[in-house]
């Protein structure tokens, strides 16, 4: 696999030639921008195990398109939709720190407010923020003690003569995902309202050539949202034309390349062409997750008119399978190989290793597969889910219990169990608690939380219980294979998010009979795969 250098990286990796970057014009009304953006981080600052992204190699990357662009005459923007924060726990145990400090050495420009920048206390947050050089911004989350933006609302940059300005907006989800401990002195008010206002006074004020709205908030192909807040399809549309002339965005963790008009291209793979969507006039672009790839967009602004001249997902060392001649399949690399920059390799290789070291060391053993991928746990009953709340039953000795799927963040592989398997199913913390319910309002509890659909967080994983629902009322309760007896105490387990309001529940933490313990949901899981290894996975499959 050879290394590339400048020139040839250029030429092969982004797939680009003098003809794609227009020279800059003699007419002083045509100006050039290219935006650089990527998303949904996830404390993935390091490489996986097959070499996979990491940001030392976005770095070489980033720095050539950069780079060429420049010398192309264009401004350039390097942009994150968010979610920097949770999902591995070498970053995780050191508050992203190494993430934010490698953005910064990256040099991104600005990065708009994700939901899970809210899975720490603010004041961890606030940290964060002097970790890096560019801001932060959310212009729809508020103080509600003061109703000030809790945030910057906008950056204002000027660039090759344009005045680009960049309003960020948070889901308003996170205040139901959100840990309610962490962000009760927060609202999170409606971005369309927000920003038809805010692009007004900064028309007046700044007369921007450009205006982005750098988002948290999901992409759903034809605003179909269900039961998600709304996104940036809604936002798009519901907004007067030229309002927006881009959206660079985050939270639903896809690429968003079009096959059509609000048809989405199943067909993508790294590597291939992306199109953005456009809605309302305005582009709209996400670059799937975890620095996987780099969006790379190519502007001309001529007499007042913007134009897309080219889009491209760049990969970040992502393989692909490729049929070979014996019509075998063989995973190769979908561009040339980055070499990674070496000065942010070896600084946050020091991040790497302290990390590693407190995750070392097998707990145990499973025999199968836990599941608990973000495309099951959201839809289904899985095995891991039973798993998590046995350990959590156990740990308050519960007849039974609930967990929300989004409290579930990754699978566990048969084999050999480590620290490090457990804290990316857990990266939240959460305590265990119970509640210790009369049968009736145990009942009335049930009818809420069993109605949450699929495809949200929200959705229901239980363990040792079993309902039936009709006509969107719950019919029927069994706990451990008895009928509920409304008169009857009943020990239910559940984690301290879901147990404070989040994903939606009903908040229980203020109620008689509700106990919160100092074991976290990482030390029940662990305990308890130590404790009964080797564990037979059949066990714990859903019926």
């Amino acid at each position: 696999m050879r290394i590339i250098i400048f020139f040839t990286f250029i030429l092969s990796v982004l797939g680009c030639t003098s003809s794609t970057l227009d020279p800059v014009s003699s007419n002083s009304s045509t100006e050039y921008l290219t935006i650089l953006h990527t998303n949904d981080n996830h404390g993935r600052f390091w490489h996986n195990e097959k070499g996979e992204y990491g940001m030392a190699a976005r770095k070489t990357l980033i720095d050539s398109l950069r780079n060429d662009a420049q010398k192309q005459g264009h401004a350039v923007l390097l942009l994150s939709g968010g979610d920097i924060n949770t999902g591995i726990p070498e970053s995780d145990l050191q508050k992203a720190e190494p993430d934010f400090k490698g953005m910064a050495l990256i040099g991104y420009d600005a990065m708009a407010l994700g939901n899970h920048e809210f899975d720490n206390p603010i004041a961890i947050l606030k940290q964060q923020q002097k970790w890096v050089n560019f801001p932060f911004l959310s212009a729809n989350i508020f103080e509600k003690s003061t109703g000030e933006h809790a945030f910057d609302s906008y950056k204002i940059f000027k660039k090759n003569g344009l005045t680009i300005a960049v309003i960020g907006l948070t889901t308003t989800d996170t205040a139901k995902i959100g840990n309610p401990q962490y962000i009760g002195h927060l609202e999170f008010k409606d971005p369309v309202e927000i920003t038809a206002a805010l692009a007004k006074k900064i028309k007046a004020q700044y007369n921007p050539d450009i205006t982005i709205a750098l988002t948290h908030m999901g992409h759903y192909i034809d605003a179909q949202f269900g039961i998600n807040a709304p996104g940036d399809v809604t936002l798009a549309r519901s907004l007067p034309a030229n309002t927006l002339d881009m959206i660079i965005g985050g939270h639903s963790q896809e690429p968003i390349c079009m096959a059509g008009k609000n048809v989405n291209d199943d067909n993508f793979k790294p590597g291939l062409a992306c199109k953005p969507d456009q809605q309302n006039g305005t582009y709209i672009m996400q670059a799937h997750e975890w620095g996987k790839y780099v969006g790379k967009a190519e502007f001309k602004l001529e007499n007042g008119e913007l134009t897309l001249l080219d889009y491209k997902l760049m990969p970040v060392n992502l393989y692909v399978d490729k049929v070979q001649a014996d019509g075998s399949t063989k995973a190769v690399l979908a561009n040339e190989y980055i070499k990674p920059d070496s000065k942010l390799e070896s600084f946050l290789a020091v991040y790497q290793a302290k990390g590693a070291k407190q995750i070392e060391g097998k707990i145990g053993d499973i025999d199968a597969r836990l599941e608990g991928d973000r495309n099951k746990v959201r839809y289904q009953q899985t095995n891991l889910a039973r798993v998590i709340i046995q350990a959590q039953m156990n740990t308050v000795g519960a007849d039974f219990g609930l967990i929300s799927g989004g409290g579930i963040r990754s699978s566990i592989e048969a084999g050999e169990v480590s620290y490090k398997d457990i804290l990316k199913v857990h990266p939240f913390k959460n305590r265990i608690t119970y509640m210790d319910w009369q049968g009736s309002d145990l009942w009335n509890y049930l009818n809420v939380v069993t109605a949450f659909p699929a495809d949200s967080g929200a959705y229901l994983q239980y363990h040792k219980l079993s309902f039936e629902r009709k006509n969107g009322q719950l019919i029927k309760v069994s706990i451990n294979g008895q009928p509920l007896d409304k008169n009857k105490i009943y020990r239910m387990s559940l984690n301290s998010y879901n147990a404070s309001g989040g994903d939606g529940y009903p908040t229980i933490t203020k109620l008689q009979g509700y106990v919160s313990t100092d074991e976290t949901d990482a030390q029940a899981l662990k305990n308890f795969i130590s404790q009964n290894s080797p564990i037979k996975v059949t066990e714990y499959s859903p019926k």
